[in-house]
């Protein structure tokens, strides 16, 4: 590899230059060379090819675009996992740990309690965390986008996990389901007048963000189909829209209404996912 990285600027000039934060800068250029970060800062004199070079003139000409990072690279980290990510799926975000986190908790007081299902899962980043925290959980993992199905199971062959979620394409849950005991969510919960507001739009697929006129369109529908679904005891997660938790409480006490429900904070203190625990 040193012998392929030569052109008139090294990288410890090229982490000068670029007009980034330096750890955008070490995540392309890590990217470009395919070498660790670690392996970039131990390796100040090398140099990038002219095609390196000039790869990296193009993936900083799209980010300053505002094409996120994490689909310039191909990869997004999630829950200490690194995933897969295209424009197909929407990319795993750090407020989306806490419903692993506590589902986590959840199944550790439930032992007996091992089948769930990711609904919308995207790049799979939930059901695929879980099961790889929780060796013998069995997910099912549901999209209505069969090019997010294939990314999903790309992940779960990447993190050897393949064998414990069955991947469906589903409008939210199969017609005929089998009962489970864990249903994470993670739907499109944007209403759709504030979809103009979000900066990842014209990358993100819209029909992972778009909730509808209320923003609780799906999370409503699914809410709606649960009851049927659930063995006892279950645990029930959704994320919400920050300025939609209370609205998303009380839709999950309506539907709920024997069940502990309660709303959860993100780390940056705002409303962010609604849990329903049948006992």
């Amino acid at each position: 590899m040193e012998d392929d990285l030569q052109s008139d600027r090294s990288i410890h000039a090229q982490l000068r230059e670029i007009e980034q934060p330096h750890q955008i800068a070490l995540v392309l250029l890590a990217h470009i060379v395919q070498r660790p970060k670690t392996w970039l800062l131990a390796h100040p004199e090398a140099h990038l090819s002219k095609a390196q070079a000039d790869q990296l003139e193009g993936l900083l000409q799209r980010l300053e675009a505002g094409e996120p990072l994490p689909y310039l690279v191909g990869t997004q980290e999630f829950f200490g996992l690194e995933f897969e990510v295209n424009p197909s799926v929407l990319i795993p975000r750090p407020e989306t740990e806490i419903m692993v986190e506590t589902a986590l908790a959840w199944l550790q007081e439930h032992p007996s309690s091992r089948n769930g299902i990711d609904v919308g899962t995207g790049s799979g980043c939930i059901a695929i965390s879980l099961v790889s925290n929780c060796p013998d959980l069995n997910m099912l993992a549901t999209d209505l986008s069969e090019n997010a199905l294939n990314v999903a199971t790309k992940n779960a062959q990447k993190h050897n996990v393949v064998d414990r979620i069955s991947f469906s394409l589903s409008d939210l849950i199969p017609e005929d389901p089998q009962p489970v005991d864990l249903v994470c969510a993670n739907l499109p919960y944007i209403p759709t007048e504030k979809l103009v507001e979000v900066n990842s739009l014209p990358w993100e697929p819209s029909l992972a963000l778009d909730g509808g006129e209320s923003g609780l369109d799906l999370i409503s529908k699914l809410l709606e189909k649960l009851p049927a679904f659930l063995n006892n005891p279950a645990l029930i997660l959704l994320e919400t829209e920050a300025t939609l938790g209370a609205q998303t409480l009380q839709l999950a006490k309506h539907n709920f209404p024997n069940a502990e429900v309660s709303l959860h904070k993100d780390l940056f203190e705002r409303d962010r996912m609604v849990r329903i625990e049948l006992k």
